[in-house]
């Protein structure tokens, strides 16, 4: 699948695992934003349910199995090349997840993975998106509205 220079926007997950008051972080090994930190995610393929996406990513990037609790954060990411035109257009569905072992690994599109208190997040880059839905969880971590979602394949 071509993701730059699409035509059209991509779908993506993302995983938002929270355990104490900490994050879990992927450092990316690959652009968009190579070497910055965010949640575990990536693209859905086709065929694929956005649960099952979900927790493949998750997987594959941190080697953590997880169950998807709701929808917790949507985010519509544009960024544009030097001569303004739109080089990516991801659409990004991010779960709230709970843990359902706690082996880390890093793996495939993650350079490292870690948890992060919310407090230690500030001295990593992270991508714009991430710094987004960080700020708000920080905010909002006792009122957090999770989504329900409906996950059918017919």
């Amino acid at each position: 699948m071509k993701r730059e220079y699409s035509g059209y926007p991509i779908i993506g997950v993302g995983a938002v695992v929270l355990d104490d008051n900490r994050i879990l972080l992927v450092k990316r090994a690959n652009d968009p934003c190579k070497g910055c930190w965010s949640i575990p995610g990536g693209v859905v393929n086709y065929g694929e349910s956005l649960v099952d996406a979900v927790s493949r990513e998750l997987f594959e990037e941190t080697g953590l199995k997880a169950e998807p609790r709701g929808i917790i954060w949507v985010d519509n990411i544009i960024i544009y090349d030097k001569m303004d035109r739109v080089k990516y257009h991801y659409v990004i569905i991010d779960f709230l997840m709970k843990p359902r072992n706690d082996i880390l690994k890093p793996g495939s599109d993650a350079a490292d993975v870690k948890w992060f208190r919310f407090g230690e997040v500030d001295k990593v880059k992270l991508t714009p998106s991430t710094a987004k839905l960080v700020n708000y969880l920080r905010n909002n971590i006792k009122t957090i509205i999770v989504l329900p979602f409906n996950d059918s394949i017919c």
